[in-house]
């Protein structure tokens, strides 16, 4: 049955499938750090986290949607190659190089080793997890009834036990001042670290799998569904990020920046609840990776299989994703942050750029607008990390909002401007998803 308008009931489903899909590894280790590096400034590193995470995921997940998931589509106008290249790096980080294996990891670290110590072998454990993943993946028209209608409720309920116990009876006292300088920055940093933005581009071609089973037809109907399920998402989101980053806070004077991210969390809750508190963790932990895992590994699988015209079906692409993603899972999840915080600071910025430029496509009449902003991005992601291994380049500090993190957005609007002015061999095309 076709469906002309948006359904209270499928609004919520989908909001709560887009928050447990988003609510992974990084959403549950990086805030209650970001809380006990910044002390009593924990408010403003949580205002910056959510801007960078939950903020960028809605952008990115309206701007898809408006081309029908199609993330290569969206892309395309910066040049159809480096749009594949960017939008390959972006679903691999999210995929099995990056997100997917942290998932993995994280639930082994923070909710198998806290329990029953190093009798299950981490390797033993991945290889379980990803099966499960698979299971549960292999339908995609039924993830996101499977994580909003049954996994996330259950995921929603245990992180809300931990985070009021710590607001009605906080551990301990925040201390007088932040362990860092750029507070906002850093929250923007960790929130970068959490891939919801890269997430959010591949997940919306899981959305509208479910949509269309569902009977929504026409752009319009769908934009409106998931903006409404944006938004649900996003501000549970906000809540949660809120309060663990107010729990972290409350164990600054206990911690230093040192603190290991996977167990601040940990620690966190044995002392709020006790040996109970490691069970309910254990269950949050569980339920927020797994449902992250099947989200990302439906979203990798629909969109190289969508990539190589079904040459590569989308039950292979899963089955690929899980094996590789076991093995790296099994790394930890230290060494994958690390491998990770690079990788992004590169791919991050043109994925941005893209997005923004996505909700003005039938505006801007000129392709070199977005070649040059999206190649400029590239250029100062590029040196802004080479300096990060020592590479000296005075101009960068220069540059404005170089201590929010955002040294690119003026070169990028310059960049763009200037395209503007010369003239492209491409002609537009209409870029929006047509009615249907």
């Amino acid at each position: 049955m076709e469906t002309t308008s948006v359904r209270g009931k499928d609004v919520i489903v989908f909001g709560f499938a887009l928050f447990a899909m988003f609510f992974g590894a990084g959403n549950l280790i990086f805030p209650p750090y970001l809380g006990i590096i910044t002390g009593p400034e924990w408010l403003t590193g949580f205002i910056g986290f959510t801007l960078a995470d939950a903020g960028l995921a809605l952008l990115a997940v309206m701007a898809t949607t408006r081309f029908n998931g199609d993330v290569n589509k969206m892309f395309e106008r910066c040049g159809r190659k480096l749009g594949i290249v960017i939008a390959c790096a972006d679903i691999l980080c999210i995929g099995p190089f990056l997100a997917i294996p942290r998932t993995g990891a994280t639930t082994f670290e923070m909710g198998i080793t806290p329990l029953f110590g190093n009798s299950i072998p981490v390797l033993a454990f991945c290889i379980v997890f990803f099966i499960l993943t698979y299971i549960l993946t292999i339908k995609p028209s039924k993830v996101v009834d499977i994580v909003g209608q049954y996994l996330t409720p259950a995921l929603f309920i245990a992180l809300t036990v931990i985070i009021i116990k710590g607001i009605v009876d906080p551990i301990g006292p925040i201390v007088d001042k932040p362990m860092i300088d750029g507070v906002f920055a850093e929250g923007i940093g960790q929130g970068y670290q959490t891939m919801d933005a890269f997430a959010a581009i591949a997940l919306a071609s899981v959305l509208i799998v479910s949509l269309n089973e569902k009977g929504y037809k026409g752009s319009k109907v769908k934009l409106k569904a998931i903006l409404v399920s944006g938004i649900v998402a996003c501000v549970g989101l906000a809540l949660v990020y809120g309060g663990l980053c107010f729990l972290g806070a409350t164990v600054s004077t206990m911690n230093d920046v040192n603190a290991v991210q996977t167990q601040v969390i940990v620690n966190i809750t044995f002392q709020l609840l006790g040996s109970v508190g490691k069970s309910i963790l254990a269950i949050a932990v569980a339920l927020a990776c797994l449902t992250t895992s099947i989200g990302l590994t439906s979203a990798t699988g629909q969109y190289f299989a969508k990539l190589t015209n079904g040459k590569v079906t989308y039950e292979k692409v899963v089955l690929a994703v899980c094996i590789f993603s076991a093995v790296v899972a099994s790394m930890g999840v230290g060494n994958i942050i690390k491998l990770a915080s690079p990788v992004l600071s590169v791919v991050y910025p043109p994925s941005i750029v893209l997005i923004i430029l996505a909700f003005f496509t039938e505006k801007i009449k000129n392709d070199n607008v977005f070649k040059f902003s999206v190649y400029m991005s590239l250029v100062v992601s590029i040196a802004t990390v080479l300096t990060t291994y020592g590479v000296s380049i005075p101009i960068l500090k220069v540059l404005p909002f170089e201590s929010l993190g955002f040294n690119w957005v003026v070169p990028v609007i310059i960049a763009g401007i200037i395209g503007n002015f010369v003239p492209s061999k491409s002609q537009q095309r209409e870029y929006v998803i047509e009615e249907a």
